[in-house]
């Protein structure tokens, strides 16, 4: 499974990409709210950060002529490339807009995604990725793992060539286990990151390490 971070923040980004293997950044309307920057400087600066990594930005129109425009304009302004992913809420005018913008030879992220039917008919509709949302499944007593699981092997069992982006998490525990059901990728939020990556043994582990070598790593370097 890969990493994506799903955030605007460019602090936050900065710094991830600094250690963290990451394969892209998602970005939504929320995500843009919260890093409060109109989208013609929030582009440049991920685009700046992503340099050849997926970018996926959120359509906003809700006709599919608009979406097509929309999609074609973002790649047109920016120069982007095969790493430009046009996220598509799963809307009748989302999924009319699919077919149009493959033909136009721009990549979809079909989104908000909260059955497995949904993402079938994504798929079926040229989507290149699927996002379900697993927390938001969670809270409304819906199992999001067993969606995103449910996903996965539909999509193997018919061959198709779209693959899935699990969203949407509150916990690493639900990381874990989306890895577990085959998911070929998530997108996490920052805080979630840090988590995931981080342990307070693994700390203790390097003290006791940097304490046990003194005096004896004596060769230059």
């Amino acid at each position: 499974m890969i990493y994506l971070a799903d955030t605007a923040n460019t602090d936050e980004l900065k710094k991830l990409f600094y250690y963290f293997p990451l394969e892209g950044v998602t970005t939504n309307p929320t995500i843009i709210a919260q890093a409060n920057k109109p989208m013609s400087v929030i582009m440049h600066e991920l685009i700046e950060i992503v340099q050849d990594k997926m970018l996926h930005v959120q359509m906003i129109s809700n006709k599919a002529e608009d979406i097509l425009r929309e999609a074609k304009a973002y790649k047109a302004k920016y120069g982007l490339g095969d790493n430009y992913f046009a996220k598509i809420p799963v809307t009748e005018e989302g999924y009319k807009a699919m077919p149009k913008i493959k033909e136009a030879g721009i990549n979809i992220t079909a989104t908000a995604i909260f059955t497995q039917q949904q993402a079938l008919v994504a798929a079926r509709a040229g989507a290149d990725w699927v996002a379900p949302y697993v927390n938001r499944l969670d809270n409304i007593s819906s199992h999001g793992i067993e969606v995103v699981g449910n996903i996965v092997e539909n999509i193997e069992r018919f061959g198709l060539p779209t693959k899935v982006l699990a969203a949407s998490f509150k916990t690493v525990d639900q990381v874990h286990r989306v890895s577990m059901m085959g998911s070929q990728a998530a997108t996490i939020n920052f805080e979630i990151l840090e988590r995931l990556r981080s342990h307070p043994m693994t700390d203790m582990s390097v003290e006791w390490f940097e304490k046990d070598a003194a005096g004896l790593y004596d060769i230059d370097f």
